[in-house]
């Protein structure tokens, strides 16, 4: 009777658990909320499925990611947006999206300098001859430039940031067409004079050039076998020649597509990447460039395999940077975006699912989420751009890429629209865990402020000022300054609190000509808690003792 007493509570007991498990579960409750922020996984089911791959982690080797080293060029906004500026045939549209994107609190675009847009007919001929303008019948010829003068006009107008995409080779420079237009030149010198000649052009107006897209892929590197060693002697060819024209231009590598193929048109990406270190790459690139897509989970997807295509892939490339003398380069994320198309295969006929399927409501729920997460856990990331602002027309309606787009072509904004503006505009800047520079974005300085060569700085440039303000979340930090007279460079400790929390600060009155380096903001709270915590371990383990060996006691 005992038994059989004990045996219905127990299954009681199991069914009250397994009810508040799925109450809890289907109600978005605190376990529901826990299991979101290791899996990203919206539905119950995926989310169980999803805790065990991530305990999974426990059985691998994570990524080596130096979160505590000084990182050129992580000191950009991190909200930049891709843009298809040169498809727009009104100068009026083309202002309006630069104004949208001004008013989101967007600080940079990625723009693509199409060559096949520039250097048309042939090469050193940067007219364009491919239009009746006047409708005599006859083609009109205008300045290739015009329109990329105009973009570059209106970003400066608008306060925004270019980073210039170039890719696209135009028909002249592929002897056999059936090599593919996306191929890259017969001869890679030519690639190299069209990027000098845009940097040319832009100097002192463009700081920032990626060279080339996805060269690990299908279609991007024509209809031939992808190959890591060509991409690099493009890369380095073009580094060399665009630091003659300015050496404070930054090239940013090519963002290599997240896959897992190995065949000859489709090379996982962790493969090529070593591939271009073990070719020389290292010393021809000033930032990493990744694409940063969440696929089929949410930005909070922790679950860590080489295999898995989530948001957070990128800390594999990381790793691969730290093993191969790079932990001082930042990377950025080119393309970053949840796929909100329809569920409908009749509807979008090309790619279907390929990037995951999201409603408009997550989407504009998640980027948010993921530019966050990067903010707090990733001081190596530099700018972000979401993947895209708006296309000219809908005619790619059928494909699965389109529904990335933030915009109609109509100008109508979209959830993720608003989502980003208000986040973005409600967000105010701070410094989170890491190495900072004096001059990141988060950071406030006077108008007197001036970045200056300063010997034995962490990449040789420092700011130099009387005073700084910023936000920081963390329990302290430090900064790497000199004053003047001094001897070397001196780390000093400004703060330090029991645990990490969101503080303004104020750095008055240093000395004139005062030069700060960087600004380190770190996270103790878990070594301040230990001694409590260990304090009340060891308190409950002996009152346990006491009470079993009591019971043992009474028992005998």
């Amino acid at each position: 009777m005992r038994n059989r007493l004990l045996l219905i509570i127990t299954l009681l007991a199991l069914l009250v658990g397994a009810v508040t498990l799925a109450l809890d579960l289907r109600g978005r409750g605190p376990l529901w909320n826990a299991l979101w922020s290791i899996t990203g996984e919206e539905a119950p089911i995926a989310q169980l499925r999803g805790a065990v791959e991530w305990l999974g982690n426990l059985t691998r080797p994570q990524p080596r990611l130096a979160a505590d080293v000084p990182v050129d060029h992580a000191d950009v906004t991190p909200y930049g947006i891709n843009t298809f500026l040169q498809q727009e045939v009104e100068v009026a549209k083309r202002e309006r999206i630069l104004q949208m994107i001004a008013d989101a609190g967007f600080g940079m675009i990625r723009q693509q300098f199409p060559w096949e847009d520039i250097e048309i007919h042939g090469r050193g001929d940067f007219t364009d001859r491919r239009n009746d303008l006047n409708g005599d019948g006859q083609p009109d010829t205008i300045s290739a430039w015009d329109k990329y003068d105009n973009i570059v006009e209106l970003a400066d107008r608008y306060g925004i940031l270019i980073q210039a995409r170039l890719d696209n080779p135009p028909a002249w420079t592929h002897a056999d067409p059936a090599i593919g237009s996306f191929a890259p030149p017969d001869d890679v010198q030519d690639y190299v004079n069209y990027a000098v000649a845009v940097a040319e052009r832009y100097r002192g107006r463009i700081h920032y050039y990626q060279i080339w897209n996805e060269p690990n892929i299908y279609p991007e590197w024509g209809e031939q076998a992808v190959d890591p060693q060509a991409y690099t002697d493009l890369l380095c060819r073009t580094y060399r020649a665009l630091k003659a024209v300015d050496p404070s231009i930054v090239v940013i590598s090519a963002p290599l597509s997240p896959t897992v193929s190995l065949d000859s048109r489709n090379l996982n990406d962790f493969i090529f990447l070593q591939r271009m270190y073990d070719a020389g790459a290292g010393a021809c690139f000033d930032v990493m460039a990744v694409q940063g897509y969440g696929f089929y989970s949410g930005p909070t997807d922790r679950r860590m395999r080489t295999l898995t295509l989530n948001f957070a892939r990128h800390l594999y490339v990381r790793d691969l940077m730290v093993a191969n003398g790079d932990a001082a380069k930042s990377i950025w994320i080119s393309e970053a975006a949840w796929n909100a198309q329809p569920e409908d295969p009749s509807v979008v006929t090309s790619q279907y699912g390929s990037f995951g399927i999201v409603t408009e409501e997550e989407a504009a729920r998640y980027m948010p989420l993921g530019y966050q997460r990067a903010l707090e856990e990733w001081p190596w990331i530099g700018n972000i751009a979401y993947w895209f602002f708006k296309r000219a027309a809908d005619y790619e309606r059928s494909q699965a890429f389109y529904y990335f787009r933030m915009v109609e072509p109509d100008f109508t904004p979209l959830p993720i629209y608003d989502s980003m503006k208000h986040y973005i505009t409600t967000q105010p800047p701070a410094l989170y865990p890491g190495v900072h520079q004096a001059e990141d974005w988060a950071v406030r300085l006077p108008s007197s402020a001036v970045r200056v060569a300063a010997e034995g700085a962490e990449f040789g440039l420092a700011v130099e000022t009387t005073s700084l303000r910023f936000d920081y979340v963390g329990t302290g930090f430090s900064l790497r300054l000199r004053e003047p007279g001094a001897a070397g460079w001196e780390t000093r400790l400004y703060a330090e609190n029991p645990t990490a929390t969101r503080i303004s600060t104020e750095i008055l009155n240093l000395p004139a000509g005062t030069r700060v380096d960087s600004i380190t903001v770190f996270d103790r709270t878990a070594q301040n808690r230990f001694p409590w915590m260990a304090a009340v371990a060891v308190a409950l383990g002996l009152t346990a003792f006491v009470l079993i060996d009591a019971l043992r006691r009474r028992t005998r």
